[in-house]
């Protein structure tokens, strides 16, 4: 019942997500749990539904309407009385904003009846259509919201790329470093066949080459030359340093982006779309910040964590309680996961989706892998992320 979105369909089975304890869900539970529907009707001129029931109980029979709209934009939801007065609505819409009031306690008016040019089709069994009228929708809002995500993810990878891109090679940097070490250094050793004024001094390099050595213009004294080659030597040295150190931070964010993005790409259905990229929470001011090389995922209640690179390995296995499952793929490097266990058991369907995150995040290729699982107090940590375990099962995942 989205808004310009309304559709009748039939599906098997429902997951219910979560419990709603709005007003309108109090009163549909209240009027509608256990109740026997009497009739159904689509009223004369207009996209409406009207379901009839009727609640009875030792004490008395209690008939309520169950109203749907599918009017496009103003698409509703109304409960009401035998006597057509409103006792919940979806949505609410005040006097003010249009001519029919949809309010508690007042009489729903009748919408005027209007002219549709619908397009008829004679179904054989209304039955099967409605199961492929919700696989049709579910088909067609699976490649909206894989579109929306992958379009996120892209635009965030593009960013990365361009920074990535930016970094200055560490290699020339360390080049620049020790041309500017030696320059200083042979400035040094021949401090006592130069003058003061002089702006440049011919010298054999540690080869026996000639090289001429040009100084800084704003220096005074080629002592002080010196001293700005053995500064600057110094500043190019720790910019290669955090230029690596960099790179290898965005290259360990720029490859986790691409398996997300490959692992939406894949999905199959809505809520598995959902479990890889779901919607973001507002930022609450006291938010525990998250370590920004882990990233958490959320299945039937479990938190699972994974390592975006050897920091995120090392601070999860650290944090882990002992109670908690380690997960690492079977006699290869591989990303570590951790889901968080508070109790004797962990259901099939979470340990599951843990094994497919640890092997789709992992950098292996396609195929089937065995991946252990054990819990974090059998894990016992080496040298940085490396560890040795015992005590463990193995599952089988597919990399997609």
């Amino acid at each position: 019942m989205r808004r310009g979105d309304s559709f009748i369909f039939k599906k098997e089975g429902y997951k219910k997500v979560r419990n709603y304890n709005s007003p309108f869900d109090v009163v549909l539970a209240k009027r509608f749990t256990n109740a026997k529907i009497e009739k159904m009707e689509v009223m004369e001129g207009n996209r409406i539904l009207r379901i009839y029931v009727q609640t009875s109980s030792k004490y008395k029979s209690q008939p309520t309407i169950l109203q749907f709209e599918f009017t496009g934009r103003n698409t509703n939801v109304i409960i009401l009385d035998e006597h057509g007065v409103i006792l919940e609505a979806f949505r609410h819409i005040d006097s003010r904003n249009s001519f029919r009031e949809v309010k508690v306690g007042v009489m729903l008016e009748a919408l005027p009846p209007r002219e549709f040019k619908e397009i008829s089709e004679e179904i054989e069994d209304i039955e099967a259509y409605l199961y492929q009228s919700y696989e049709k929708l579910e088909a067609s809002r699976l490649i909206q919201i894989k579109n929306q995500k992958i379009l996120t993810i892209s635009k965030k990878l593009k960013k990365l790329e361009k920074s990535f891109d930016r970094l200055e090679d560490e290699e020339e940097l360390r080049a620049k470093s020790e041309a500017l070490q030696m320059d200083g250094n042979l400035i040094l050793s021949n401090l006592h066949n130069m003058a003061n004024y002089q702006k440049e001094i011919e010298v054999l390099d540690y080869e026996g080459s000639p090289k001429i050595i040009r100084l800084p213009e704003d220096v005074r004294s080629p002592s002080e030359a010196s001293n700005r080659f053995f500064t600057r030597s110094k500043k190019l040295k720790q910019k290669a340093k955090n230029t690596y150190i960099e790179r290898d931070n965005l290259d360990s964010k720029i490859t986790f982006l691409q398996n997300l993005k490959k692992s939406i790409m894949d999905a199959s259905s809505i809520d598995e779309v959902n479990l890889y990229l779901p919607k973001q929470p507002k930022k609450l001011k006291n938010r525990i910040h998250e370590d920004v090389n882990i990233e958490s995922f959320f299945i039937e209640g479990y938190k699972i964590r994974l390592g975006k690179n050897e920091k995120g390995n090392i601070a999860l296995l650290k944090s882990a309680k002992m109670s908690d499952i380690w997960m690492h793929l079977k006699d290869m490097p591989s990303t570590h996961v951790i889901i968080r266990n508070d109790k004797k058991s962990v259901p099939d369907l979470v340990l599951e989706f843990g094994a497919k995150l640890c092997v789709q995040f992992s950098a292996i290729s396609e195929g089937s892998y065995l991946v252990d699982y054990t819990h974090r107090r059998n894990v016992k940590m080496r040298e940085g992320a490396n560890v040795n375990y015992v005590d463990y099962n193995t599952i089988k995942a597919m990399k997609t």
